[in-house]
């Protein structure tokens, strides 16, 4: 069995996993208040000091999160129970000397932020990620786990990942890489499971849910979830072996948690502050991404985050395939399984199309330099500004759209080929066998497929190495799909966000380069007093402002920035906008070859 991530410790020595394993006992006595009390124990450890820390980062994500700012009251004692004192180097680690080859330390986790990085522990249950949790020690990532929990009430049950054993509140892990992947929900949850026939084998996924909806709620989405699995499964052939043969989706619904998702490699972690009724089961779309990741993300996985480092950022150049190619099948898988309509899902492709098409991010990195970003943008966390919103494309939105032009060549230039047949090729290469691949494995994996190195060589030359935009009016019109303007003939200052409160029009976000408010002089903070003869106090008035001129038109524009009045020429564009419809709904013939590759991309021609 292989484990999600390999941990990379700078030193100490590596014990054999038949020593004594490392013991985790949890409590939630004040869980009232947002804590458990934590307790684990090394032994047989030698005579050399303690090395105790907390993870700086967590699998799934890229950025440090500082979990070592939510533990204190920590104490320590040897094998009789001798308080020892310790030492703290560094904010993240803590060093215990003079013990007798036994220490056991305990402390208080205050967690109260339940989504995919954090924990979050309250009344109602407690939703644990691993590297957020629990301290460990450098040397002993090989030992076995054991990890017993005390609930804070009768009702709670246990859902994760970590193999059970006979008493339903103590699990094992093989070593801390597994452990720390183990996102661990305490509650009084639903559950609901099924199994699935796969590559000879027989597997069982589970969906457990904690929410405050109906019991029908649960059976409604755990039918979408089945037809999404069995959508995904027909994208790659087959579902990954489950190292203890099931799958859990953990999924928390509730006011009180913060939406999330995050992969883990027999599992994930699925948050929404929404029910799944208020939602209109909208919680779907986080499901599908999550899921696919159990193929691409926890099993193909690039060389560039292995091996996965606790203690430091992870900084990969892949993620526009990892999380991108994810993002673009999550929404495809949906409709494919008839849980979304075309034009929903044409909705979808228009957005990332809008994104590449009009952001300037492009003109400073390719998606292999956005990926690169992600310790910045990956739920990092910074208090002075950035230009992200010109500088930076989403490394999924990005790849989603790249996602989208490489399926769609595929079917154009080589009939009988797809996007799905490039997936499983990768999949055989580096999926099931689990060996991670670097950026010129995946061009490989595509010449092969099509049997045209000149093509894989040139598709990654244009549009990952550099940032070149795909023809995506042309590569849509094979399936008699239009990309238009979504309001021709409408004006427009670029898109922006206006704060009213206090009745002044305040600019929310960076201005976009080349923009007409970029143009003229105008940035985020600035007060937009009126443009033309219009006085602007509420967006009622902004966007009936607008509606007066026509693209091209010049306007004068007044405006407050930093405390100087300023009145520049701000010339009008039509609004840049483009949206996605069938031809036959934009009044245009449709062809039978046109019909046929899009049901055949899409699997379906219904509505």
């Amino acid at each position: 069995m292989k484990s999600l991530v390999r941990l990379f410790f700078l030193c100490g020595p590596s014990l054999l996993a038949a020593q004594a394993p490392v013991e985790y006992a949890v409590s939630f006595p004040n869980a009232v208040h947002n804590e458990a009390e934590i307790s684990v124990t090394w032994r047989d450890i030698g005579t050399d000091p303690l090395q105790m820390r907390m993870s700086r980062s967590s699998p799934g994500r890229y950025a440090i999160h500082e979990f070592a700012k939510n533990v204190y009251a920590l104490r320590a004692a040897d094998g009789s129970g001798r308080p020892l004192s310790f030492s703290r180097p560094n904010p993240y680690q803590w060093d215990v000397a003079g013990h007798d080859g036994t220490v056991t330390v305990t402390y208080t986790l205050y967690a109260n932020r339940a989504g995919g990085t954090y924990s979050g522990i309250d009344r109602s249950h407690a939703h644990l990620n691993m590297p957020a949790t629990f301290m460990w020690a450098r040397g002993f990532e090989e030992r076995p786990v054991r990890v017993a929990f005390a609930p804070a009430d009768s009702s709670w049950r246990v859902a994760t990942q970590l193999p059970a054993t006979d008493d339903p509140y103590v699990f094992t892990a093989p070593d801390l890489t597994y452990f720390l992947d183990s996102p661990t929900e305490l509650s009084d949850f639903d559950e609901r499971s099924w199994e699935v026939d796969s590559g000879g084998r027989t597997q069982t996924i589970r969906l457990v849910v904690h929410h405050e909806g109906s019991d029908a709620d649960v059976d409604q989405y755990l039918a979408k979830a089945k037809a999404v699995v069995d959508a995904q499964i027909a994208v790659f052939g087959e579902l990954p072996e489950f190292d203890y043969g099931s799958y859990t989706f953990i999924a928390d619904y509730l006011p009180w948690v913060s939406g999330d998702g995050m992969e883990h490699r027999n599992s994930t972690i699925l948050t929404s502050t929404q029910a799944l009724y208020e939602a209109d089961f909208g919680q779907l779309g986080t499901l599908s991404h999550e899921f696919i990741h159990a193929w691409n993300a926890e099993r193909i996985r690039p060389r560039s985050l292995e091996p996965f480092d606790f203690e430091r950022a992870n900084m990969s150049f892949d993620l526009w395939f990892v999380e991108g190619f994810t993002s673009y099948y999550g929404p495809l898988t949906i409709h494919r399984a008839g849980e979304s309509s075309v034009g929903d899902y044409l909705e979808t492709i228009a957005g990332e199309i809008n994104a590449v098409t009009h952001s300037p991010g492009r003109r400073f990195a390719s998606p292999r330099g956005m990926s690169i970003q992600a310790p910045f943008v990956d739920a990092a966390s910074a208090i002075d500004p950035t230009n992200f919103s010109n500088t930076f494309i989403s490394y999924y939105t990005y790849g989603a759209a790249l996602g989208l032009a490489l399926d769609l060549s595929l079917r154009e230039r080589y009939p009988g080929l797809n996007l799905d047949a490039f997936m499983r090729e990768v999949w055989d290469r580096h999926g099931r066998t689990e060996i991670p691949y670097r950026a010129d494995d995946l061009q490989a994996a595509l010449a092969a497929v099509t049997g045209d190195e000149e093509f894989a060589a040139e598709f990654f030359s244009r549009y990952i190495e550099d940032s070149e935009l795909a023809d995506y009016a042309a590569l849509l019109e094979n399936a008699g799909l239009l990309l238009r303007p979504a309001n021709p003939g409408v004006a427009s200052a670029g898109r922006v966000s206006l704060d009213f409160e206090g009745r002044a029009a305040i600019i929310q976000n960076n201005t976009v380069i080349g923009s007409p408010l970029y143009v003229a002089g105008l940035e985020r903070g600035d007060e937009i007093v009126s443009v033309g003869r219009f006085r602007i106090n509420s967006q009622n008035q902004w966007n009936r402002a607008l509606r007066r001129f026509e693209p091209g038109d010049s306007v004068t524009v007044r405006f407050i920035q930093r405390g100087q009045e300023i009145s520049a020429e701000l010339r009008l564009i039509e609004d840049p906008e483009l949206e996605v419809v069938r031809f036959e709904d934009a009044g245009r013939e449709v062809s039978a070859g046109q019909l046929e590759f899009r049901a055949d991309w899409l699997g379906s021609s219904g509505s």
